[in-house]
């Protein structure tokens, strides 16, 4: 499939002699519409993944296909043989805590099923008397437990609705019986076990995959990649003991010619001791993406000749530029009031060449209560003659243009203005990994296959202090907690709409987005456990838990593209007009089975990829034997004939 190619602003020189842009960070007039584009119909193919994998595990009738694929993450390994007590699947250190019998599950869709409930120590898992009906849901991803009322059926009975971080909201009714355990607070006690004095059932968990995860990053090798150090950038092992900064990895790049009693001062003049460091470096212009927290600039402009001579360096260190651009991701209006906390941003009167540039991205509340309002959209019903409006109304499509919009101007100050960039926000650990991600995922090709990207996620996310354990509350009853904010989503989310614009240039397909998400919350892998790469090694993860990546490097072909194609050097310019992003119906609304695709394909991708593997051989063959027919040409010819090489070695004319 050849790439359809517009320029980016800036011109012919936006990209350098081996870099191509696709598309543009504005919102152009077409470069979607073609055959190669999100609009071609093989690309639904990708929406229907998870519905076909829900599909495959359980015959069940459309109405009543409840199951969640994600609660038996290693279906390969121990999960699928080891089974007890009527057929309750278990997972390798799972432990069933109580079975309740005559418990009717509140389907919103078709009433109430009966059946029998068993509560282990990772899941909640119901099964049907009287009809072919599973539900499982993992406990990690349950953020409160609500009483509801259930007329009619006696005074015994109590109902329990579970509120949900995952989009739905399952209800259950059972009778109260003496001398059993308190369904309410035999959950409890499981799905927030820190609340409970109990481990995280990742610590439980005792699966054995032939992959380990926890070697797909190694800082040292990724910054290699990268051509660091060089003679700008070294690797510093200033933070080694965490003592300069406890929410930074022990890790870092920085401007070889600064002092440690230089950063040491520039620490003390950022939040949270958040200093500048290196992200990335462009491979021709060395313009770097460089991240940091904002400055403590405070209502008398406060200034640090350290942190202005960093920023000063972090310049000199690109010769392609006199310039250094700033993206602040606040509003410019909270910025102002985040300075008269002591907070603030750069001055351009201080910080010499310096532009600054406020991206207008709402913070952590506004985005919690968005994503709230989407949930009251999709589930448990759909109003279809104001399905357009109501999710208009929850501005979530808006949040995610605006964090689209935002990292492409990133990208595009760093290919086409050949510039480096500061990019913060308040703390440095949200909307900046945010688009720091988003904008190196646009760059850096290697990060859009399946391994690169989790190279991303631990690098930028994990590595630099995101805090998972207080925006997702792992383990934690205190679902009010206003530090919770599905920030993580967001960026998958941003990322799925890039997959739907650019269908052959990512490895991975949607199923790998959806199961990182849903392991985000289930507690299973200790990948996301924790705020910080000090909180996680005193917590001795990576010797305790399970690695995530195990579960997915370890059957790949279930989470390849098979669309995928290699395209090396190319820049990615999604188009950030509304019109071009959509929900992602096929995460927030799976469980609404009138929701889903009728047409399961999982299996059909799987199989697309085996015939593309046999493809491939082919062509080797053919290769090998041009190759041998040309030899023989050769050898019997007294002059060699010319060939012309059009790139592609089966085009290789003799």
């Amino acid at each position: 499939m050849m790439e359809k190619q517009a320029g980016a602003p800036g011109g012919s020189d936006g990209a350098g002699p081996n870099r191509k842009p696709w598309g543009s960070p504005t919102s152009g007039a077409a470069a979607g519409e073609t055959p190669e584009s999100p609009s071609g119909s093989h690309v639904e193919w990708c929406k229907q993944l998870i519905a076909a994998t829900i599909s495959s595990q359980i015959s069940v009738t459309p109405e009543h296909n409840s199951r969640d694929s994600k609660s038996l993450p290693a279906l390969r390994y121990g999960a699928q043989g080891k089974m007890f007590q009527n057929q309750i699947p278990l997972l390798p250190g799972e432990s069933i805590q109580t079975t309740v019998k005559d418990v009717m599950y509140i389907c919103p869709f078709s009433g109430l099923v009966n059946g029998t409930l068993t509560i282990t120590d990772y899941k909640l898992y119901f099964s049907s008397t009287d009809r072919d009906f599973v539900l499982d849901v993992n406990l990690g991803v349950i953020s409160r437990q609500e009483t509801i009322s259930v007329p009619n059926q006696g005074e015994n009975t109590k109902g329990l609705e579970l509120v949900c971080k995952d989009m739905r909201s399952p209800r259950f009714a059972y009778k109260m019986e003496e001398n059993h355990p308190d369904v309410v607070e035999l959950i409890a006690k499981h799905a927030f076990p820190l609340s409970h004095n109990l481990p995280l059932f990742a610590f439980l968990y005792k699966e054995l995959f032939p992959v380990d995860g926890w070697k797909v990053y190694d800082p040292a090798a990724e910054y290699r990649r990268q051509g660091l150090p060089n003679e700008s950038w070294t690797i510093s092992k200033v933070n080694s003991s965490y003592e300069l900064c406890d929410t930074y990895p022990s890790t870092l790049v920085i401007p070889t010619n600064i002092s440690d009693d230089d950063i040491r001062r520039v620490a003390a003049f950022r939040v949270k001791h958040r200093i500048p460091v290196l992200s990335w470096i462009h491979p021709e212009s060395q313009a770097t993406i460089v991240r940091c927290s904002q400055p403590l600039v405070g209502p008398s402009d406060r200034r640090c000749k350290e942190d202005e001579r960093f920023l000063q360096i972090i310049m000199d260190a690109n010769a392609q530029s006199h310039k250094l651009s700033i993206f602040d991701a606040r509003q410019g209006s909270v910025a102002l009031t985040n300075k008269a906390k002591d907070g603030g941003f750069e001055s351009e009167t201080f910080y010499t060449n310096v532009e600054l540039n406020f991206l207008e991205i709402p913070n952590i509340h506004v985005i919690r209560e968005s994503l709230r309002k989407v949930k009251d959209v999709v589930y448990p019903t759909i109003d279809e003659a104001h399905w357009h409006s109501n999710i208009d109304q929850t501005h979530w499509l808006e949040y995610i243009r605006l964090l689209l919009a935002g990292a492409a101007k990133v990208a595009d100050k760093l290919e086409s203005g050949k510039t480096s960039v500061v990019v913060h926000c308040s703390d440095g650990w949200d909307r900046t990994a945010q688009l720091t991600s988003l904008s190196m995922l646009m760059l850096d090709s290697y990060y859009r296959t399946l391994r690169g990207f989790q190279v991303l996620l631990e690098k930028e996310w994990i590595g630099f202090g995101h805090k998972f354990s207080a925006r997702v509350g792992h383990g934690d009853e205190n679902h009010a907690n206003s530090e919770r904010s599905p920030l993580f989503v967001q960026f998958i989310d941003c990322v799925w709409q890039m997959t739907r614009q650019f269908p052959a240039a990512f490895e991975f397909n949607e199923l790998f987005l959806i199961t990182v998400l849903d392991h985000l919350y289930s507690c299973l892998f200790g990948t996301f456990l924790y705020n910080s790469e000090q909180e996680r090694a005193a917590k001795e993860v990576q010797t305790r838990t399970m690695s995530l990546w195990s579960y997915i490097n370890s059957q790949p072909e279930d989470f390849t593209n098979p669309f995928y194609m290699d395209y090396q050097n190319h820049v990615l310019y999604p188009m950030v007009s509304s019109r071009h992003l959509e929900l992602w119906s096929s995460y927030y609304a799976r469980w609404n089975p009138r929701m889903r695709p009728q047409v399961p394909v999982h299996q059909s991708l799987k199989e697309l990829l085996i015939l593309r593997a046999e493809l491939q051989r082919r062509v080797e063959e053919l290769q090998r034997e041009a190759s041998a027919s040309h030899s023989l040409s050769s050898s019997s010819s007294h002059s060699p004939s010319p060939t012309h090489t059009t790139g592609t070695p089966v085009h290789t004319a003799v």
